[in-house]
């Protein structure tokens, strides 16, 4: 897990689509993608659900993107 890949799960989560949050991560969005892929692939669980639009944060992801935003946080303290 890297503080990219947390960064890049709560923007999708912020602006609910992967294209946007790809634009303002300033990065193309299937290196988002495959960020997060293999973000949710360490974690074991889905973070986003991906058959609706807008994409939407599953229930399970919810708390985990909601630590991250705290992590994020604690980091921007120390840079």
């Amino acid at each position: 897990m890297t503080i990219t890949q947390l960064e890049y799960a709560v923007a999708v989560a912020t602006y609910h689509s992967f294209v946007a949050a790809a634009e303002k991560c300033y990065v193309t969005q299937p290196t988002l993608s495959m960020q997060i892929q293999k973000l949710e692939e360490e974690l074991g669980i889905k973070l986003f659900d991906r058959n609706n639009r807008p994409n939407t944060v599953t229930a399970i992801g919810a708390p985990i993107i909601e630590q991250a935003k705290v992590i994020l946080s604690e980091c921007e303290k120390v840079f």
